[in-house]
């Protein structure tokens, strides 16, 4: 996995939904690779009350208004669907784009998603140990669907638990996304690499994501030398997105460069 690839999430809060449209026409037009979601239920900063929408029936809109974009949702939170179902939205999502989709997941985290809709909050291990159990459901049930997804649909495992989130990533995983920062990325992808060795998986097959600030341009070549592939920036619906206008040529050259 040599090239990079520049990824946006659009945030689902405080705005209306014309202007999350626009904004994923924007990042179409712009050359983004590929344009995520969350799965929250409630926004994550300003009015705890504002403006929000839901995840997945976004992203089968999404689906049907793009052309080239890669779409998903960064990440589908575990607890909030029976897996069975997840399974055949996603199935579903990457027929209605085309083959599009990235079915990103993570074992949750916001409890007032949790309590506000009679979901169990329970510990994060508890999340976690879900999560585990879910994925091979999961990838069972899109052998059984009819259609089958078009292809197999890459997983992206969003988290940096060492002891159990990296174990996930390396037995069912071809995204790992995190916010590491640049002085503990070696560290973590050396754990990684260890789980893939103990379950037969080789570490190559695993594209590495980090979520940056867009102004970290900076680090951008150091994350690279480092393996990372796909840098992941979080906007508004409705920002300035010429900000990426640097990001976007520097993965052009490093496509050039490599090519």
């Amino acid at each position: 996995m040599n090239d990079v690839r520049i990824a946006v999430q659009i945030q689902n809060q405080h705005v209306e939904y014309r202007q999350i449209r626009e904004a994923v026409n924007r990042l179409e037009a712009a050359g983004v690779d590929i344009v995520y979601n969350w799965d929250h239920f409630y926004p994550l900063s300003g009015d705890p009350n504002g403006k929000h929408f839901e995840a997945w029936t976004m992203l089968g809109a999404w689906a049907e208004q793009t052309a080239r974009i890669q779409i998903g949702c960064l990440v589908t939170c575990n607890s909030y669907r029976n897996p069975q179902l997840l399974a055949d939205m996603a199935r579903t999502v990457d027929h209605l784009s085309g083959g599009r989709l990235i079915f990103g997941i993570g074992s949750g985290w916001m409890e007032k998603d949790y309590l506000e809709y009679g979901y169990e909050f329970g510990t994060a291990a508890g999340r976690l140990r879900a999560l585990d159990a879910a994925l091979p459901v999961i990838r069972e049930r899109w052998t059984k669907l009819n259609p089958p997804p078009t292809r197999q649909l890459p997983i992206l495992v969003g988290g940096a638990g060492e002891k159990v989130t990296l174990r996930i990533v390396a037995e069912h995983a071809q995204v790992w996304h995190s916010f590491t920062r640049l002085d503990a990325m070696p560290h973590k992808l050396a754990v990684l690499d260890d789980w893939c060795a103990r379950v037969g998986r080789n570490p190559a097959d695993i594209e590495r994501s980090v979520g940056l600030n867009p102004t970290h341009l900076k680090l951008a070549d150091r994350y690279y030398e480092l393996g990372i592939r796909q840098f992941t920036f979080s906007f508004e619906a409705d920002a300035d997105f010429s900000v990426l206008d640097p990001w976007l040529a520097w993965r052009d050259a490093k496509h050039e460069s490599s090519g």
